[in-house]
């Protein structure tokens, strides 16, 4: 289910929404001109380097995808800019620090979470880890594997977006 799937009533007013509008973006309510926007969410992952050439990936502890293999990162904070989130959730989920941060590709993605699809836009980036050696799984994260990108299988990675992007690797560390 979408999100704007959810309101059948205005969060404000309490008027229900009318049969016909039923699903649409924008919300916009009958009784007090209310209108809610569903914006994609946005999320930022890198494509973590270790001084091997290696990249980090993170096996994934919790749903969607539990199990598969991810890219460090995750959803942005509000006011918060997407290498700034980059780097706090790089910091949260396998406490590296990253260096030489560099935009690889925007991608759109659908992420759910109890029952609903979210939009999201994912941003991808690629990055040197400082200390590689210091890398540890954090309590949402399963495990940590480095792999030479040329390994990585795209049908172990969890999302579309990591599949999409992990094909740009040999261009961008050229």
């Amino acid at each position: 289910m979408l999100p704007a799937e959810l309101f059948r009533f205005c969060p404000r007013c309490g008027a229900a929404r009318p049969p016909a509008e039923a699903g649409r973006a924008p919300f916009r309510c009958p009784g007090c001109d209310l209108t809610l926007f569903f914006n994609p969410a946005v999320a930022a992952g890198a494509w973590v380097f270790d001084g091997s050439g290696r990249v980090l990936l993170v096996r994934r502890a919790h749903d969607p995808q539990k199990g598969k293999l991810g890219l460090p990162g995750g959803f942005l904070d509000a006011g918060e800019g997407a290498v700034e989130g980059l780097r706090r959730e790089v910091r949260e989920e396998v406490g590296l620090e990253v260096e030489r941060v560099a935009f690889l590709a925007s991608v759109p993605n659908r992420y759910e979470y109890r029952g609903v699809t979210y939009p999201v836009v994912d941003l991808i980036f690629t990055a040197e880890a400082v200390a590689p050696e210091t890398a540890r799984a954090a309590d949402e994260v399963a495990g940590i594997e480095w792999h030479p990108p040329a390994d990585v299988d795209p049908a172990d990675l969890a999302f579309p977006s990591m599949r999409e992007t992990v094909g740009l690797l040999a261009r961008a560390s050229n």
